[in-house]
């Protein structure tokens, strides 16, 4: 979905399972990412982040009920502006949509940090980490 000013509004989900993190690589697999994507016409940011989850990397869980925040990058000359929510993962497909164009990896925290290239990213899963820690 495409706002008013040009911005691509995207959602996305940090998926915590067994005190790892889940990436996913972009579909060119040069950089590791979470999963996230366009919202959709009459979508909710929660329901795009969940179905994204999903669709790139086989995995269902719960979200955190609010947004840990927002990152923006630049792809097809526009800015995406992604809402971040926390997933804990329930439920781990062998098989899922975009498995042919996508690699996935449970990874540890810092290990997850030292793979992600974009820096409001990385903000976002360590402010994750920190809730996580807090809440555990």
């Amino acid at each position: 979905m495409e706002s008013t000013l040009g911005t691509i509004k995207q959602a996305g989900a940090v998926p915590f399972e067994a005190g790892g993190i889940w990436l996913v690589t972009s579909t060119s697999r040069k950089a590791w990412v979470i999963p996230k994507g366009c919202q959709e016409p009459g979508q909710t940011e929660s329901q795009t982040a969940l179905q994204e989850a999903w669709e790139e990397a086989g995995l269902e869980g719960t979200l955190s009920p609010e947004p840990l925040g927002s990152y923006s990058y630049n792809k097809w000359g526009k800015i995406c502006s992604v809402s971040v929510f926390l997933m804990d993962v329930t439920s781990v497909a062998v098989d899922w949509p975009e498995r042919s164009v996508r690699e996935r990896r449970r990874l540890a925290p810092a290990e997850a940090l030292r793979l992600i290239d974009d820096e409001g990213l990385s903000d976002l899963i360590r402010k994750a980490l920190a809730l996580r820690s807090a809440r555990d």
